[in-house]
């Protein structure tokens, strides 16, 4: 467990999945980042999907949801998929029951982080009901409407039995910009891997933590302004995002979390050199069932 003050958070993973190389690395030549992942015989490399389950001013929050258990057979081979459903069980042994959460964060609409907020209801494979039934969901109001209107480029992965029931219904809250959401925990728009991509800031007591989410995949994003995903859709947003979080890190000695890192899920950043930064891992236990 981590403990920013008054806050508790623990790292679940949800699933492990196995990725083309080109989809983690975008531009950045294999000659490089193979120093950080091996690729398997196909170019894929590993990543984790982790979900926060925080306890703050007494509530329950889960921070992104995984890929939850609605995709079919052929979605799961296609993205490497293995373990899925880890963060009901993560929660099982912490002692939570769904209907205890009270709000659950999606720090966007992508399939591989939203995918656990519905479920489908029994006995049918369209009709679906929240996960968490008693808990308020909310995401940016500028992330919901670019996934209701998805693109050739966006539509595999804005899946919308993962949220728009929510909104529907009322059980999703739509976020203006930066948001407080619970004592000591804040939604920041941190745009590049969407436009109104969210980061979840912790600080309590005087102590600073981050779940950068998709600003950075893996630690060695963080580290390298130029590195980032293929995935990112405004990559030079991305860069610039990073930068201020970067300065922001190092001024307030943050924990870092980040969601697919298999190696390095969280750590505090340092500066080596006059452009140079390295993450250094904190011995935080993930909840690894998947």
């Amino acid at each position: 467990m981590l403990r920013v003050g008054d806050i508790e958070i623990h790292l679940v993973n949800d699933a492990r999945s196995m990725v083309d190389a080109g989809g983690a690395f975008g531009l950045v030549p294999r000659k490089l980042w193979q120093h950080y992942l091996q690729p398997d015989e196909d170019n894929r490399v590993p990543m984790s999907h982790l979900c926060l389950v925080v306890k703050s001013g007494g509530k329950i929050a889960i921070v992104d949801t995984g890929y939850g258990d609605k995709l079919n057979e052929k979605a799961v081979h296609n993205s490497g998929l293995t373990h899925m459903g880890g963060l009901l069980r993560g929660l099982a042994q912490l002692g939570i029951q769904p209907q205890d959460v009270a709000m659950v964060i999606d720090t966007h609409l992508h399939g591989d982080h939203c995918g656990g907020n519905t479920r489908f209801n029994m006995g049918s494979t369209t009709e679906v009901e929240p996960v968490f039934p008693n808990a308020e969901y909310v995401v940016q109001r500028r992330e919901y409407e670019d996934a209701m209107q998805p693109n050739e480029r966006t539509r595999a992965t804005y899946l919308a039995y993962n949220y728009a029931p929510l909104v529907a219904s009322g059980q999703m809250r739509l976020l203006d910009g930066d948001s407080d959401l619970l004592p000591g925990i804040s939604g920041i728009v941190t745009p590049g891997h969407t436009p109104a991509h969210m980061s979840i800031r912790f600080e309590s007591n005087g102590e600073h933590a981050a779940f950068v989410c998709d600003l950075a995949s893996y630690a060695v994003h963080f580290e390298r302004l130029g590195w980032m995903t293929a995935y990112d859709v405004e990559p030079l947003r991305t860069l610039e995002t990073k930068r201020i979080w970067q300065h922001w890190a190092l001024e307030t000695n943050a924990v870092l979390m980040f969601p697919h890192d298999t190696q390095r899920p969280i750590g505090r950043l340092t500066q080596t050199g006059a452009d140079k930064y390295e993450v250094i891992p904190e011995a935080i236990p993930v909840f690894n069932l998947a």
